[in-house]
């Protein structure tokens, strides 16, 4: 694992965070619930491809 993909994850947080601060301020809750649970699948979809090497590196130890 690289920083650039800690960057990026620091960088979406910080976005989501900003946005869903600003949502709250104008009453919009709702909305900044559902940009949050957008920030977390972006993250999820930037860790997918280093889910899948972990995956992969367990089986190879196990011989799977």
């Amino acid at each position: 694992m690289n920083i650039t993909l800690i960057v990026k994850i620091a960088g979406v947080g910080l976005l989501v965070a900003i946005i869903c601060q600003i949502l709250q301020k104008n009453g919009r809750d709702e909305q900044a619930t559902f940009v949050s649970v957008a920030g977390v699948v972006v993250v999820a979809l930037l860790l997918l491809g280093e889910i899948t090497s972990l995956l992969t590196s367990v089986r190879s130890a196990f011989g799977l």
